[in-house]
């Protein structure tokens, strides 16, 4: 049976090099990932995960057993992000791998599923640009993580209701800025009104 995480930070914490290697090894590929799509670049995205991993590192004796070590990797990875999109002063480079954009509310055989890739991008990075940092990362964690609120809310120290709210606006303003800039893939406006507020 794999070694738990909580062993493994126990271990590393002791000075057990190779604890925190398997720690790095386990939790790369979906930290990069994850920061992909905050980032919008696979460097940027390696960049940031590595110096998240340094943090983990530097703040070992700091981490709390009582959490789950992905919300404190994530905490971490998120606001080391929000740092790199406010650095370069720029929300404009987010992508993201689906358009899930109307959770629960959309086919998955609708026009959204029918766009290519690349025109995938394109859209959402061009209406990403309308969102906060924290926004986006509420958006990114839910829709794409898969995360459920409460987890985001310890991620980002906040009440759930501060999650929902995020979530919320974040749908509400890209709906209305894939309307404006591309009214072809919100065919009459009529689903955006199905949106189940509090998910």
């Amino acid at each position: 049976m794999a070694t738990s995480e909580r062993t493994l930070v126990r271990s590393a914490r002791a000075g057990d090099m190779d604890a925190f290697a398997t720690l790095i090894e386990r939790r790369t590929a979906g930290l990069v990932a994850f920061l992909r799509r905050m980032l919008g670049d696979v460097e940027d995205a390696r960049d940031v995960a590595q110096l998240t991993f340094v943090k983990v590192w530097q703040n070992l004796d700091k981490y709390d057993p009582s959490w789950a070590f992905s919300t404190w990797l994530y905490r971490i990875a998120g606001n080391l992000a929000i740092d790199s999109l406010r650095s370069r002063g720029s929300r404009s480079r987010t992508e993201t791998e689906s358009f899930r954009l109307v959770r629960g509310g959309q086919d998955e055989g609708d026009a959204h599923a029918s766009l290519a890739r690349d025109e995938v991008r394109r859209v959402f990075e061009a209406c990403a640009t309308v969102l906060s940092e924290k926004q986006k990362l509420v958006f990114v964690l839910r829709e794409f993580e898969e995360r459920e609120n409460a987890e985001i809310a310890e991620i980002l120290i906040c009440r759930e209701s501060t999650v929902r709210n995020h979530l919320f606006q974040a749908r509400r303003l890209l709906r209305d800025e894939i309307g404006r800039r591309f009214p072809e893939y919100v065919p009459g406006g009529s689903a955006l009104r199905g949106e189940r507020e509090g998910k």
